[in-house]
């Protein structure tokens, strides 16, 4: 059996049981199943799973409402989406709240093993069927390696949500010049000059930072 413990949440209870049914049958190790966002969270806090797998939208609570209490009041628990929205606006909530898995419904079946063995492992796991319906390009070949190993030390501590002001602290540099090398890493890596564009691009890359 799978260590990991697993919480599963949906409010369609036909899409619930096939996801229990093919974790069961894998073997993972589900401690509690929800209808419904509130139930969902409270499970979460009362048995503190390693994972917990959402339905975005939910009565009560969606999965973005969950995934934002959870970064205070269960920050060990890693939150996966599943949904049927196709949205890039709830693609880019679930990059800025650092979520760790998001797959389409119709293809988690085929995906959700590959899902959870990079999330046990402590990776992010963003659907490349999501990311090629909304025109997400994940393909920087050789961008990374136009980066000093100061930009990639600051890429990987952008990656933790340090601050400019945590990261010039923890390497004894000015504010300016965290400041001056994030915007040197956002031209390099040709992104939108966006408030959150370098954090959710870190997020996503952060394994291959190391």
């Amino acid at each position: 059996m799978n260590q990991q413990t697993i919480i599963t949440a949906d409010d369609h209870p036909l899409l619930l049981k096939g996801l229990n049914d093919l974790l069961f049958e894998k073997e993972y190790n589900i401690i509690g199943s929800a209808n419904d966002g509130k139930e969902a969270y409270q499970l979460i806090l009362q048995k503190k799973p390693d994972i917990a797998i959402l339905d975005i939208q939910m009565p009560f609570m969606s999965g973005i409402e969950i995934a934002r209490k959870c970064r205070e009041q269960a920050p060990e628990t890693k939150v996966i989406f599943i949904t049927l929205y196709k949205e890039k606006e709830l693609y880019d909530q679930a990059q800025h709240l650092n979520i760790y898995g998001y797959i389409l419904k119709e293809f988690a079946l085929e995906e959700i093993e590959t899902c959870l063995a990079q999330v046990a492992k402590g990776a992010h796991y963003y659907s490349p069927k999501i990311k090629e319906l909304l025109g997400v390009s994940s393909d920087k070949k050789g961008i990374l390696e136009t980066l000093t190993p100061s930009e990639r030390k600051i890429l990987r501590l952008i990656a933790t949500d340090k601050t400019n002001k945590e990261i010039a602290s923890l390497l004894f540099i000015s504010y300016r010049t965290v400041e001056k090398h994030r915007s040197n890493i956002i031209l390099k890596l040709q992104l939108e000059p966006k408030t959150n564009s370098l954090l959710s691009w870190a997020k996503e890359h952060h394994e291959r930072l190391r």
